[in-house]
């Protein structure tokens, strides 16, 4: 048996086993697995290998691990990143027909995948490694071993085995245990279908056409329930001492707080204590500081000097997003003030329609998160409302 001659060259099992419904895993994957590893995944669970490579199986912890979530995002993580580098032309990737899938990950962000399209027989499947510092050094970092998962391991342990762009992958330590990250990991299933409030076929078409907020609203839905906070507007306007722009209260009205695409946050502007005026003047205090000690990265004016910078939201990475307030506030321009790049120009256009262009995979500011060809852009736009129950 395939997990005898594992606990051969390592040790037999010493963490109760996690339970694998292999039939549901494959149904879900459209693929039967390698049968080394459905034994050793399934006597031995999820595995550290020679202190140094992850064999990861179907299995979930709450916040560390979800084996379905773990596949996605590597999968495209590989792949945008093999755009970097000859041939910039990326291999197909499951769910793809014959596409590469991963199995494991090394502590150096290397992937082990299985050549999916060498066979029609998953025991014939070769392991293929991306080796993310050859990325780094400007060269394929794709190789091929060409040996199933356990002959893989085992040449691993005992020679060695070399990696894109140099360096040696091995020998490690005959050494096997349950990965230290998931103590309680447990028995996973596949993810239920997303609930849709609107028609897919209505979000495609506003993928492609279509502008302001009933195009964004058919795109992404807003929630039953807004979170705005328990003020009201005219109030924030007197503490500002201007009005905002009617777009964005538009916005905020129908939508209200939360964060979109898992990347840029509108905070809840009519929250007693942390209203818009106060969110504004804390992010505008740290930028203050940056500016005084160097004003050539951190021109602009801040709120509330003339044509001062007034944010209202800000990405996961430290940008901030806000207006230029120059003239009539419904004029005001909209700008990024960037945490990782130089300072750019206001963007034209208006709010609806920068987060329509960004939604769509096309974003007009550089700062956005730009998505891969191949990904879906319907995949990735998304909104998640804040509600007040924390903070009631």
């Amino acid at each position: 048996m395939e997990s005898s001659r594992f606990a051969d060259q390592f040790s037999p099992p010493q963490s109760p086993p996690i339970p694998i419904d292999w039939a549901v895993v494959e149904s879900w994957l459209g693929l039967r697995l390698p049968t080394d590893y459905k034994a050793i995944a399934s006597a031995y669970g999820p595995l550290d290998i020679g202190e140094y490579i992850w064999l990861h199986v179907p299995c979930v912890q709450a916040d560390r691990f979800d084996y379905g979530i773990w596949l996605r995002e590597n999968h495209r993580w590989a792949r945008i990143s093999s755009r970097m580098v000859p041939p910039h032309e990326p291999p197909a990737f499951h769910p793809a027909v014959g596409g590469l899938l991963a199995w494991g990950e090394t502590r150096r962000s290397d992937l082990l995948f299985w050549d999916t399209a060498a066979s029609d027989n998953p025991d014939e499947w070769p392991v293929v490694i991306f080796h993310s510092d050859a990325v780094h050094a400007g060269v394929n970092p794709w190789r091929g071993f060409g040996m199933s998962l356990l002959d893989t391991l085992t040449a691993v342990v005992h020679t060695g085995l070399d990696l894109p762009g140099g360096g040696s992958l091995g020998p490690l330590p005959a050494a096997a245990r349950r990965t230290a990250f998931l103590p309680d990991a447990h028995a996973w299933a596949p993810p239920a279908p997303k609930p849709r409030l609107v028609p897919e076929q209505v979000q495609r078409e506003a993928l492609t056409a279509g502008s302001g907020l009933d195009t964004l609203r058919r795109l992404v839905p807003p929630p039953e329930v807004p979170c705005l906070g328990d003020g009201r507007w005219a109030d924030l306007f007197a503490e500002l001492g201007t009005p905002l722009p009617a777009e964005y209260v538009a916005l905020m009205d129908l939508y209200g707080a939360g964060i979109w695409s898992n990347w840029l946050t509108f905070p809840a502007p009519l929250r007693s204590g942390t209203t818009l005026t106060a969110y504004a003047r804390e992010r505008l205090g740290w930028y203050r500081d940056l500016r005084d000690e160097f004003p050539e990265y951190h021109p602009l004016p801040i709120w509330p000097e003339p044509g001062g910078f007034l944010p209202f939201a800000d990405s996961i990475d430290g940008d901030s997003l806000g207006w230029l307030t120059d003239g009539e506030p419904n004029r005001w321009p909209l700008i990024v003030q960037p945490r990782h790049h130089d300072q750019g120009q206001p963007l034209t256009g208006t709010l609806t329609d920068l987060l329509l262009s960004w939604l769509r995979g096309r974003p007009t500011a550089r700062e956005f998160p730009h998505l891969d060809p191949l990904d879906d852009p319907l995949e990735f736009a998304d909104f998640q409302p804040w509600t007040n129950a924390p903070y009631s």
